[in-house]
């Protein structure tokens, strides 16, 4: 599928999601949302994929945040209709039965910050910079800010960064949790492709199971989130990943998982 704002390319196991609007620091607007959707929806159907990379274009901007001049002179109504856009994006980013990993590689701010937090987890460059500054515009974050960044890091620094819109720096994005690791500029891709095809030779049914069980168990009262554990490891056991992994383990071999999820 050919597509405008953003590009998708495939090797092999692993699927590079690029937004690509390097002019305008790959600013979001509701073309860019569809589209993402579009992608996300094929590579999830896409049976050779098994995880998948989200990245900006160029070397300043992961996201720069929403375009603000599509959003300038929306209405209530339209405003409403692309908060809904992007979190049906992100919605659909945390469901997918494929990893998805952000590499950050410069400023995610606001929608940007939304978007990588809908990701599996974040790597970012040494120069990445994180914030939610919507309320400089005398508006609040309206991709899932305000839930996913407090569920992550807790309701005080969400709090924080939704209130003072301050940009904070990837250091202390990584203090706080929201970040997982930080590497050189040049290093980044590197180190991305490097976990996605660890993630990749792994079992499927175990991989999407993972996923699934800590996004779904995450808001559950412990005794009902093991129940679901249970029934997940016990489904795994019906798998053709379940008999080769733990063969290999007993013949001292790597794994060839061939399960499907």
């Amino acid at each position: 599928m050919a597509y405008e704002t953003i590009l998708c390319e495939v090797d092999g196991a692993i699927a590079t999601v690029t937004i690509n609007r390097p002019k305008v620091l790959n600013a979001l607007n509701p073309q860019v949302a569809e589209e993402l959707a579009q992608a996300f929806t094929a590579l999830g159907k896409d049976a050779a994929v098994k995880v998948i990379i989200l990245t900006g274009a160029g070397d300043k901007s992961f996201v720069a945040g929403a375009d603000i001049s599509a959003m300038r002179d929306m209405n209530p109504v339209q405003a409403r209709n692309f908060s809904r856009q992007l979190q049906g994006v992100t919605s659909l980013m945390e469901s997918l039965p494929k990893p998805i990993i952000a590499a950050v590689n410069g400023f995610a701010l606001g929608g940007g910050t939304e978007i990588a937090l809908a990701c599996d987890f974040i790597y970012a460059s040494e120069t990445a910079k994180f914030g939610q500054p919507e309320i400089n515009l005398g508006v609040v974050p309206g991709a899932g800010g305000t839930q996913r960044l407090s569920r992550l890091v807790g309701k005080s620094w969400a709090k924080e960064l939704c209130l003072t819109g301050d940009i904070i720096d990837v250091a202390l994005a990584k203090e706080i949790g929201l970040v997982n690791r930080v590497f050189p500029v040049d290093q980044l891709m590197d180190a991305v492709l490097k976990v996605a095809k660890k993630i990749a030779s792994k079992g499927r049914v175990a991989t999407r199971a993972c996923k699934e069980l800590i996004n779904c168990g995450f808001d559950l009262p412990l005794n009902h989130a093991l129940l679901l554990e249970a029934e997940a490891f016990c489904t795994c056991f019906a798998s053709p990943d379940q008999r080769e992994g733990m063969g290999a383990f007993l013949e001292k071999r790597k794994p060839d998982f061939k399960g499907e999820a």
